[in-house]
């Protein structure tokens, strides 16, 4: 049996969990969010939890029961408190913007880079070289932030480039100091 999959997640005050035709709807103070649960995983609805129980030990099935109750939890804490991801932008002459509904990136190429900003993300550039990117859900907002340092990931000789905050990146010594 699954240590992660069979502890229940408790939902808070102000949280309410519904499952129909095979989804799952969370709603709460920051959004609402839905799952289409996979065959051969069902869940037990109470007034304060959920409870995640595979029907079978199919190696799929197992493998699945743990990861689907984890996914649950994640949505719970999106609902109730919202998840937050900070970027930073290091170069000369770099910088971000908001336009309209577009996060617009001056990372010295020849044009600016437009990224069209989701409507359940919410993105603030609270200076030039910091891009805050806060949701509910998880991993729309990773997706969008790893989307985000993608675009020029931290080189390792001059350290420019987008990273996260607290991300450390290692520098390599240049050509004229190797020796």
């Amino acid at each position: 049996m699954s240590r992660i999959g069979k502890q229940p997640v408790q939902l808070p005050k102000g949280v309410k969990a519904s499952f129909a035709s095979g989804s799952l709807l969370i709603e709460g103070v920051k959004g609402k969010l839905s799952l289409n649960i996979p065959k051969g995983v069902t869940l037990e609805l109470s007034s304060d939890k959920v409870i995640v129980k595979r029907e079978s030990e199919e190696k799929q099935i197992r493998s699945s029961h743990g990861t689907i109750r984890a996914i649950i939890n994640n949505m719970v804490k999106g609902v109730v408190d919202g998840y937050k991801k900070e970027l930073d932008i290091v170069g000369t002459g770099y910088k971000a913007m908001i336009k309209g509904t577009n996060l617009v990136l001056v990372m010295g190429f020849s044009h600016p880079v437009e990224i069209p900003v989701s409507k359940d993300l919410k993105v603030t550039v609270p200076n030039p070289n910091r891009v805050i990117v806060e949701g509910a859900d998880r991993q729309k907002l990773g997706q969008f932030a790893a989307v985000l340092r993608k675009i020029y990931p931290p080189e390792p000789y001059k350290g420019k480039g987008i990273r996260y905050v607290g991300e450390e990146v290692k520098k390599k010594l240049g050509k004229a100091l190797a020796k």
